[in-house]
Protein backbone atom coordinates (compact mmCIF):
# COMPACT_ATOMS: atom_id res chain seq x y z
CA UNK A 1 0.00 0.00 0.00
CA UNK A 2 1.11 3.41 -0.95
CA UNK A 3 1.40 5.80 2.16
CA UNK A 4 4.55 7.74 1.41
CA UNK A 5 5.24 9.51 -2.04
CA UNK A 6 8.39 11.47 -2.98
CA UNK A 7 8.26 14.13 -6.20
CA UNK A 8 11.17 15.56 -7.73
CA UNK A 9 11.54 17.68 -11.17
CA UNK A 10 14.63 16.65 -13.79
CA UNK A 11 15.81 17.52 -16.73
CA UNK A 12 15.35 21.02 -17.82
CA UNK A 13 12.95 23.03 -16.66
CA UNK A 14 9.60 23.70 -17.71
CA UNK A 15 6.51 26.03 -16.93
CA UNK A 16 4.29 24.61 -15.08
CA UNK A 17 6.41 22.33 -13.16
CA UNK A 18 5.16 24.11 -9.35
CA UNK A 19 2.05 23.72 -10.43
CA UNK A 20 2.33 19.50 -10.97
CA UNK A 21 4.23 19.70 -7.70
CA UNK A 22 1.06 21.31 -6.08
CA UNK A 23 -0.85 19.14 -7.56
CA UNK A 24 0.78 16.02 -6.28
CA UNK A 25 1.46 17.52 -2.74
CA UNK A 26 -2.09 18.10 -2.18
CA UNK A 27 -3.59 15.48 -3.64
CA UNK A 28 -0.83 13.12 -1.65
CA UNK A 29 -1.99 14.79 1.72
CA UNK A 30 -5.78 14.58 1.00
CA UNK A 31 -5.52 10.67 0.26
CA UNK A 32 -3.50 10.75 3.41
CA UNK A 33 -0.19 10.49 2.45
CA UNK A 34 3.06 11.65 3.50
CA UNK A 35 4.22 13.98 0.74
CA UNK A 36 8.07 14.55 0.31
CA UNK A 37 9.78 17.00 -1.49
CA UNK A 38 13.09 15.46 -3.55
CA UNK A 39 15.54 18.47 -3.88
CA UNK A 40 17.46 18.94 -7.34
CA UNK A 41 15.87 15.82 -9.26
CA UNK A 42 17.93 12.84 -8.81
CA UNK A 43 20.94 13.71 -7.59
CA UNK A 44 18.96 14.96 -4.41
CA UNK A 45 17.51 11.44 -3.93
CA UNK A 46 21.33 10.64 -4.20
CA UNK A 47 22.02 12.78 -1.57
CA UNK A 48 19.67 12.71 1.01
CA UNK A 49 17.72 15.93 0.18
CA UNK A 50 14.66 15.76 0.85
CA UNK A 51 11.63 17.80 3.18
CA UNK A 52 8.53 16.54 3.84
CA UNK A 53 6.12 18.66 2.45
CA UNK A 54 2.51 19.93 3.70
CA UNK A 55 -0.29 21.81 1.78
CA UNK A 56 1.16 25.32 3.02
CA UNK A 57 4.61 24.31 1.51
CA UNK A 58 2.69 24.47 -1.84
CA UNK A 59 0.39 27.79 -1.29
CA UNK A 60 1.10 30.49 -4.03
CA UNK A 61 3.61 28.47 -6.43
CA UNK A 62 0.98 27.41 -8.84
CA UNK A 63 1.71 30.77 -11.15
CA UNK A 64 5.32 30.50 -10.66
CA UNK A 65 7.95 29.57 -13.26
CA UNK A 66 10.64 27.64 -13.08
CA UNK A 67 10.77 24.71 -10.30
CA UNK A 68 10.76 25.54 -6.32
CA UNK A 69 12.26 21.80 -5.78
CA UNK A 70 14.78 22.97 -8.28
CA UNK A 71 16.38 20.43 -11.15
CA UNK A 72 19.27 18.69 -12.83
CA UNK A 73 21.04 16.31 -14.68
CA UNK A 74 22.35 13.65 -13.05
CA UNK A 75 24.98 11.40 -14.36
CA UNK A 76 25.31 9.85 -11.37
CA UNK A 77 21.97 8.60 -11.30
CA UNK A 78 22.99 6.86 -14.46
CA UNK A 79 25.22 4.20 -13.02
CA UNK A 80 23.85 1.61 -10.87
CA UNK A 81 25.98 2.32 -8.37
CA UNK A 82 24.46 6.01 -7.98
CA UNK A 83 20.88 4.47 -8.42
CA UNK A 84 21.63 2.02 -5.45
CA UNK A 85 22.88 5.11 -2.98
CA UNK A 86 19.61 6.89 -3.95
CA UNK A 87 17.34 3.54 -3.43
CA UNK A 88 19.42 3.36 -0.22
CA UNK A 89 17.82 6.75 0.73
CA UNK A 90 14.51 6.45 -0.85
CA UNK A 91 14.22 3.61 1.48
CA UNK A 92 15.78 5.41 4.69
CA UNK A 93 13.41 8.10 4.12
CA UNK A 94 10.28 5.20 4.11
CA UNK A 95 9.29 6.10 0.60
CA UNK A 96 6.46 3.90 -0.88
CA UNK A 97 6.43 5.72 -4.52
CA UNK A 98 8.15 8.42 -6.70
CA UNK A 99 6.85 10.91 -9.29
CA UNK A 100 9.06 12.12 -11.74
CA UNK A 101 7.78 15.53 -13.50
CA UNK A 102 11.14 15.38 -16.87
CA UNK A 103 10.94 14.37 -20.43
CA UNK A 104 12.26 11.31 -21.92
CA UNK A 105 15.78 10.86 -19.80
CA UNK A 106 14.39 11.37 -16.90
CA UNK A 107 11.84 8.33 -17.65
CA UNK A 108 14.43 6.25 -18.70
CA UNK A 109 16.13 6.84 -15.00
CA UNK A 110 12.98 5.98 -13.43
CA UNK A 111 12.30 3.19 -15.70
CA UNK A 112 15.43 1.76 -14.67
CA UNK A 113 15.13 2.48 -11.06
CA UNK A 114 11.72 0.79 -10.88
CA UNK A 115 12.77 -2.65 -12.83
CA UNK A 116 16.39 -2.74 -10.35
CA UNK A 117 14.79 -2.26 -7.26
CA UNK A 118 10.72 -2.99 -7.25
CA UNK A 119 9.71 0.61 -6.45
CA UNK A 120 6.50 1.88 -7.89
CA UNK A 121 7.27 5.53 -9.76
CA UNK A 122 5.04 7.46 -12.30
CA UNK A 123 5.78 10.09 -14.49
CA UNK A 124 4.62 13.42 -15.85
CA UNK A 125 5.66 15.10 -18.67
CA UNK A 126 7.33 17.92 -18.45
CA UNK A 127 9.47 19.15 -21.20
CA UNK A 128 8.89 22.41 -23.36
CA UNK A 129 10.07 20.31 -26.54
CA UNK A 130 6.55 18.38 -26.70
CA UNK A 131 8.48 15.13 -27.75
CA UNK A 132 7.12 12.40 -25.54
CA UNK A 133 4.93 9.91 -27.35
CA UNK A 134 1.29 9.51 -25.40
CA UNK A 135 0.53 12.45 -24.75
CA UNK A 136 -1.03 15.44 -26.86
CA UNK A 137 0.71 18.20 -25.06
CA UNK A 138 3.77 18.51 -22.27
CA UNK A 139 3.52 20.42 -19.20
CA UNK A 140 5.75 23.91 -20.20
CA UNK A 141 5.06 23.87 -24.24
CA UNK A 142 2.18 26.18 -24.58
CA UNK A 143 3.98 28.60 -22.19
CA UNK A 144 7.37 28.09 -24.42
CA UNK A 145 5.05 28.51 -27.73
CA UNK A 146 3.92 31.61 -26.68
CA UNK A 147 6.64 33.18 -25.17
CA UNK A 148 8.27 33.02 -28.00
CA UNK A 149 5.35 33.95 -29.97
CA UNK A 150 5.48 36.98 -28.26
CA UNK A 151 9.02 37.39 -29.14
CA UNK A 152 8.47 36.73 -32.93
CA UNK A 153 5.81 39.32 -32.87
CA UNK A 154 8.31 42.25 -31.91
CA UNK A 155 10.98 40.76 -34.44
CA UNK A 156 8.35 41.06 -37.47
CA UNK A 157 8.16 44.62 -36.27
CA UNK A 158 11.64 45.47 -36.67
CA UNK A 159 11.43 42.91 -40.10
CA UNK A 160 8.73 45.52 -41.65
CA UNK A 161 10.72 49.03 -40.23
CA UNK A 162 14.33 47.59 -42.60
CA UNK A 163 13.15 44.93 -45.19
CA UNK A 164 14.68 42.46 -43.16
CA UNK A 165 14.41 38.37 -43.47
CA UNK A 166 14.88 37.04 -39.66
CA UNK A 167 15.75 33.49 -38.79
CA UNK A 168 14.51 32.60 -35.50
CA UNK A 169 15.66 29.51 -33.80
CA UNK A 170 13.63 27.92 -30.68
CA UNK A 171 14.22 25.14 -29.00
CA UNK A 172 13.73 21.82 -30.44
CA UNK A 173 16.66 19.28 -30.38
CA UNK A 174 14.61 16.43 -32.06
CA UNK A 175 11.46 17.31 -32.32
CA UNK A 176 9.62 20.45 -34.33
CA UNK A 177 6.42 21.01 -32.55
CA UNK A 178 7.55 24.19 -30.77
CA UNK A 179 8.83 25.54 -34.17
CA UNK A 180 5.60 24.49 -36.27
CA UNK A 181 3.20 25.61 -33.72
CA UNK A 182 4.79 28.91 -33.36
CA UNK A 183 5.24 29.10 -37.30
CA UNK A 184 1.20 29.10 -37.78
CA UNK A 185 0.25 31.05 -34.90
CA UNK A 186 2.49 33.82 -35.76
CA UNK A 187 1.80 33.83 -39.53
CA UNK A 188 5.84 33.28 -40.28
CA UNK A 189 6.75 32.28 -44.18
CA UNK A 190 8.90 29.47 -43.61
CA UNK A 191 9.57 26.46 -41.03
CA UNK A 192 12.48 23.70 -40.88
CA UNK A 193 11.96 21.29 -38.58
CA UNK A 194 13.90 18.35 -37.49
CA UNK A 195 10.81 15.50 -38.98
CA UNK A 196 11.16 16.89 -42.70
CA UNK A 197 14.40 18.16 -44.87
CA UNK A 198 13.20 21.56 -47.22
CA UNK A 199 13.94 21.53 -50.40
CA UNK A 200 16.07 24.74 -49.83
CA UNK A 201 15.34 26.19 -53.44
CA UNK A 202 11.62 25.94 -53.38
CA UNK A 203 11.96 27.85 -49.71
CA UNK A 204 13.84 30.59 -51.60
CA UNK A 205 11.38 30.55 -54.50
CA UNK A 206 8.69 30.77 -52.26
CA UNK A 207 9.96 33.73 -50.62
CA UNK A 208 11.00 35.65 -54.26
CA UNK A 209 7.45 35.76 -54.79
CA UNK A 210 6.47 37.05 -51.55
CA UNK A 211 9.06 40.26 -52.23
CA UNK A 212 7.60 40.23 -55.77
CA UNK A 213 4.03 40.99 -54.05
CA UNK A 214 5.21 43.56 -52.27
CA UNK A 215 6.35 41.81 -48.66
CA UNK A 216 8.72 43.60 -46.67
CA UNK A 217 9.71 41.11 -44.25
CA UNK A 218 10.27 37.31 -43.74
CA UNK A 219 10.14 35.33 -40.70
CA UNK A 220 11.37 31.81 -40.58
CA UNK A 221 11.41 29.98 -37.76
CA UNK A 222 14.19 27.05 -37.13
CA UNK A 223 14.24 24.20 -34.88
CA UNK A 224 17.21 24.26 -32.96
CA UNK A 225 17.64 20.27 -34.50
CA UNK A 226 16.99 20.56 -37.88
CA UNK A 227 19.52 18.41 -39.93
CA UNK A 228 20.66 22.12 -41.48
CA UNK A 229 22.69 22.86 -38.38
CA UNK A 230 20.61 25.65 -36.80
CA UNK A 231 19.95 29.63 -37.55
CA UNK A 232 22.97 30.15 -38.58
CA UNK A 233 23.93 27.19 -41.13
CA UNK A 234 20.64 28.28 -42.99
CA UNK A 235 21.36 32.10 -42.27
CA UNK A 236 24.58 31.01 -44.73
CA UNK A 237 23.27 28.81 -47.64
CA UNK A 238 20.65 31.93 -47.61
CA UNK A 239 23.37 34.61 -47.87
CA UNK A 240 25.09 32.53 -50.96
CA UNK A 241 21.70 31.97 -52.60
CA UNK A 242 20.99 35.61 -52.38
CA UNK A 243 23.68 37.96 -51.02
CA UNK A 244 21.81 40.75 -51.73
CA UNK A 245 19.33 39.51 -49.01
CA UNK A 246 19.54 41.68 -45.77
CA UNK A 247 19.35 38.47 -43.19
CA UNK A 248 19.47 38.74 -39.53
CA UNK A 249 19.45 35.76 -36.59
CA UNK A 250 17.74 35.61 -33.51
CA UNK A 251 18.14 32.49 -31.05
CA UNK A 252 15.45 32.63 -28.43
CA UNK A 253 17.26 30.21 -26.22
CA UNK A 254 16.51 29.87 -22.22
CA UNK A 255 13.92 32.73 -22.75
CA UNK A 256 11.25 30.47 -23.93
CA UNK A 257 11.96 27.71 -20.18
CA UNK A 258 11.18 30.75 -17.80
CA UNK A 259 7.97 32.69 -17.00
CA UNK A 260 4.82 32.38 -15.16
CA UNK A 261 2.66 29.56 -17.17
CA UNK A 262 -0.32 29.84 -19.60
CA UNK A 263 -3.43 28.82 -18.29
CA UNK A 264 -3.63 25.77 -20.15
CA UNK A 265 0.12 24.71 -18.84
CA UNK A 266 -1.26 25.33 -15.02
CA UNK A 267 -4.44 23.40 -15.51
CA UNK A 268 -2.58 20.71 -17.33
CA UNK A 269 0.38 20.22 -15.01
CA UNK A 270 -2.54 20.18 -11.98
CA UNK A 271 -4.61 17.76 -13.80
CA UNK A 272 -1.89 15.05 -14.58
CA UNK A 273 -0.54 15.32 -10.97
CA UNK A 274 -3.59 14.85 -9.32
CA UNK A 275 -4.21 11.92 -11.87
CA UNK A 276 -0.84 10.55 -11.23
CA UNK A 277 -1.55 9.99 -7.62
CA UNK A 278 -4.70 8.77 -8.25
CA UNK A 279 -2.84 5.82 -10.25
CA UNK A 280 -0.31 5.14 -7.92
CA UNK A 281 -3.07 4.65 -5.11
CA UNK A 282 -4.78 2.38 -7.93
CA UNK A 283 -1.55 0.30 -8.23
CA UNK A 284 -0.22 1.73 -11.29
CA UNK A 285 3.77 1.95 -11.80
CA UNK A 286 6.40 2.49 -14.67
CA UNK A 287 3.67 5.03 -15.99
CA UNK A 288 3.50 8.12 -17.88
CA UNK A 289 0.14 10.15 -17.27
CA UNK A 290 -0.69 11.44 -21.10
CA UNK A 291 -2.85 14.10 -21.34
CA UNK A 292 -5.33 14.39 -24.87
CA UNK A 293 -7.09 17.82 -24.64
CA UNK A 294 -9.85 17.09 -27.35
CA UNK A 295 -11.53 14.93 -25.02
CA UNK A 296 -10.28 16.20 -21.73
CA UNK A 297 -9.26 12.39 -20.66
CA UNK A 298 -6.00 11.48 -19.51
CA UNK A 299 -4.89 8.01 -19.96
CA UNK A 300 -1.33 5.84 -18.68
CA UNK A 301 1.65 5.24 -21.08
CA UNK A 302 3.96 2.22 -20.52
CA UNK A 303 7.05 4.69 -19.74
CA UNK A 304 9.66 2.86 -21.96
CA UNK A 305 6.89 3.62 -24.82
CA UNK A 306 7.55 7.31 -24.43
CA UNK A 307 10.86 7.26 -25.61
CA UNK A 308 10.75 4.06 -27.78
CA UNK A 309 7.95 5.24 -29.90
CA UNK A 310 7.64 8.74 -31.38
CA UNK A 311 5.21 11.05 -32.08
CA UNK A 312 5.21 12.77 -35.28
CA UNK A 313 3.71 15.89 -36.82
CA UNK A 314 1.10 15.40 -39.50
CA UNK A 315 1.71 15.80 -42.98
CA UNK A 316 -1.47 17.78 -42.92
CA UNK A 317 -0.13 19.91 -40.63
CA UNK A 318 2.73 20.57 -42.59
CA UNK A 319 0.97 21.68 -45.28
CA UNK A 320 -1.01 24.11 -43.63
CA UNK A 321 2.06 25.93 -42.31
CA UNK A 322 3.18 26.25 -45.94
CA UNK A 323 -0.19 27.05 -47.53
CA UNK A 324 -0.95 29.95 -45.02
CA UNK A 325 2.24 31.27 -45.49
CA UNK A 326 1.59 31.63 -49.47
Amino acid sequence: MVKSIGILTSGGDAPGMNAALRAVVRTGIYHHCRMFAIYRGYEGLIHNEMKEMTSSSVSGICRMGGTIIQTARSKRFMDQEGRKEAYDNFKRRGLDALVVVGGDGSFRGLHAFINEFGIKGIGLPGTIDNDLYGTEYTIGFDTAMNTALDAINKIRDTANSHNRIFIVEVMGRHAGDLAIYTAIASGSEEVFIPEKIEDFSAVVGRIEKGISRGKHSSIIIVAEGDESGGAFAIKEKFSKAKPEWDIRVSILGHIQRGGSPTATDSIIASRLGYESILGLLDGKSDVMVGYQSLDRVVQFIPLEETWTKKKSIPEDWQNMAKVLAS
